[in-house]
């Protein structure tokens, strides 16, 4: 900005508060509490454009992370699906991908999601609950019957027995005659923010890490189109997390992912490329798009200066969006449609990769089959009717965006470097500092819903006295569990017992030592072993984390 400009600028904005001043005398402002009221081209003046901008598919990617964005290749509509057993959540997936849907995204039951199988004690009455039950091979090749593996991109969401699950989808795709190279697709495979955000943890952290680290190089010699790692923002956020504190402790637990790859052995720019991310939307709609941004921008510095990244991917910062799910109200359900649209246009204007929207009634139950569909539609009517993908990165221009990704970026950086000072995202977990800035945010954020400062609508404003729960919804049958238990059984029976022995006490011999455990975890899914006792076989030598923290 030239000196005369600035001070064009200057007297303007001094006559614009006299104006203000008038104003204000007859109405008073009504009150916010992250952004100021007037954003001009001195709040960006010293952003240089090349350095913090930049052009789509070029370092530092703030722009997106593709040359011709979604005007190229509209990103990959996903609806999160997974619920009873293999069988009816195959024939969900059938009918999403019939109406339009471009990958799939599984939701795994929570004993899978702990390593359990579905006869396990502490499984009962969780069987196929929250997601599809997955014990064995078996279930895989039911859950996948009639979809090529080589036509279609899955994510899992699965983390603790991460490497289990994709064995398991290694061994059907070799079923269905598809090379390792031809997969696509993506694990969680995010241990970290387990022990913060969610929960469904098995081993301490130090083999937890182990386990990823091998994922890492097993898929870099051998499925080098898959994610190894879809680094969980989302839950984090999901958790209480403020925006900047959702970039902040997902960006430092993937450095310590990366920090372990490399002293394993493996080199950043084999294995950074299969990393990515899952962040959430949430109702922030401008905050929302510049956290993208700024995100993208970190985290492209962070793997050139610090880690030495030089191939571009393993710089990028790819991401998956699913909405947020916890600002979806059980009041007035409907009015969550449009919370979700507005949420999925920030992602889309923010340069997201790949995005699932929650259903409208997800604050009830699991999705019926029409609001799975109305999420699938929104995306569809947003990328063909609403001409946000007819440029790129279109808000650019903003001074409030540019000020805000700002804005983001150093406050989010200043968190990385705090806890880079503790040592690390491991040793910040283990004092309970992520968990505690998390609890802080979240209880200031319901505070100020509960005293009216935030206004829900429905919820604290805007109120009727309907009753809840008066609409159609899903419920699990509790005799899902039998069901999968009889099979479960009756695979048992039917397999080669001695294969199944010999193969997990090789496995064992490997947890004992410092080999790769991927190949062993892939013999031991075609013999048919289960997830329980390939997580079993682990637990053996790894341990179970108990968590100590109050958070």
């Amino acid at each position: 900005m030239q000196y005369s400009e600035k001070v064009l600028l200057e007297n303007g904005l001094e006559h614009y508060d006299e104006t203000v001043g008038k104003a204000l005398s007859k109405n008073a402002e009504r009150h916010t509490f992250a952004a100021k009221r007037l954003y001009t081209p001195l709040d960006v003046e010293y952003l240089d454009y090349n350095e913090k901008e930049g052009f789509p598919g070029e370092y530092p990617f703030t722009r997106g992370v593709q040359p011709t964005m979604y005007r190229g290749r509209l990103w990959t509509m996903r609806a999160y699906a997974g619920f009873a057993t293999a069988e009816e959540t195959n024939a969900r997936y059938k009918y999403l991908l019939g109406a339009g849907q471009t990958g799939l995204s599984v939701a795994m039951d929570l004993p899978t999601q702990i390593g359990l199988d579905s006869d396990a004690p502490q499984a009962h009455g969780e069987v196929g609950k929250v997601g599809v039950a997955i014990d064995s091979l078996a279930d895989m090749e039911q859950l996948f019957e009639g979809i090529p593996l080589d036509k279609v991109s899955t994510s899992m969401t699965i983390n603790g027995p991460a490497a289990v699950l994709l064995a398991m989808y290694v061994a059907l795709a070799e079923k269905q005659g598809v090379k390792p190279e031809q997969l696509r697709g993506t694990i969680q495979n995010d241990i970290l923010k387990e022990y913060i955000a969610r929960g469904t943890y098995i081993f301490p952290p130090r083999p937890s890490m182990r386990l990823i680290t091998d994922t890492f190089e097993y898929c870099s010699k051998n499925i080098p189109k898959w994610n190894t790692i879809s680094v969980g923002a989302y839950h984090i956020r999901e958790a209480g997390a403020s925006p900047v504190q959702e970039i902040a402790f997902a960006f430092s637990n993937a450095i310590a992912y990366i920090e372990a790859a490399i002293k394993s052995g493996q080199k950043v720019d084999d294995f950074a490329p299969g990393i990515s991310w899952i962040f959430t939307a949430g109702l922030d709609f401008f905050g929302e798009i510049a956290k993208f941004r700024a995100g993208r921008r970190l985290w492209a510095r962070i793997m050139r200066e610090r880690f030495g990244a030089t191939v571009p991917k393993a710089q990028m910062l790819r991401v998956h969006v699913h909405t947020a799910g916890s600002v979806l109200t059980a009041q007035q359900p409907l009015n969550n449609i449009v919370r979700i649209t507005w949420q999925a246009m920030s992602a889309v204007l923010g340069g997201i990769q790949s995005m699932a929207c929650c259903a409208y009634d997800e604050a009830l139950a699991l999705p019926t089959e029409e609001s799975a569909t109305l999420a699938l539609r929104t995306q569809q009517m947003l990328a063909y009717e609403s001409g946000i993908t007819d440029t790129i990165d279109p808000l650019a221009g903003s001074y409030y965006i540019k000020s805000l990704t700002n804005q983001i970026e150093q406050e989010a950086y200043e968190y990385i470097k705090k806890i880079d000072a503790m040592g690390g995202a491991v040793e910040a977990i283990e004092q309970g500092y992520m968990q505690s800035e998390m609890a802080s945010h979240a209880y200031g954020y319901q505070k100020a819903i509960e005293n009216g400062d935030t206004t829900v609508v429905g919820v604290n404003k805007y109120t009727d006295d309907k009753k809840l729960g008066q609409q159609e919804v899903i419920t699990a049958d509790l005799n899902i569990g039998k069901k999968q238990v009889n099979k479960l059984n009756d695979i048992k029976t039917k397999r080669d017992q001695k294969a199944v022995q010999d193969t997990l006490a090789a496995l064992k011999q490997a947890c004992e030592g410092t080999e790769n455990t991927m190949p062993y975890i892939i013999a031991a899914v075609k013999a048919y072993a289960t997830l329980g006792e390939i997580c079993n076989v682990m637990r053996g030598v790894f341990g179970e984390y108990k968590s100590s923290s109050a958070f």
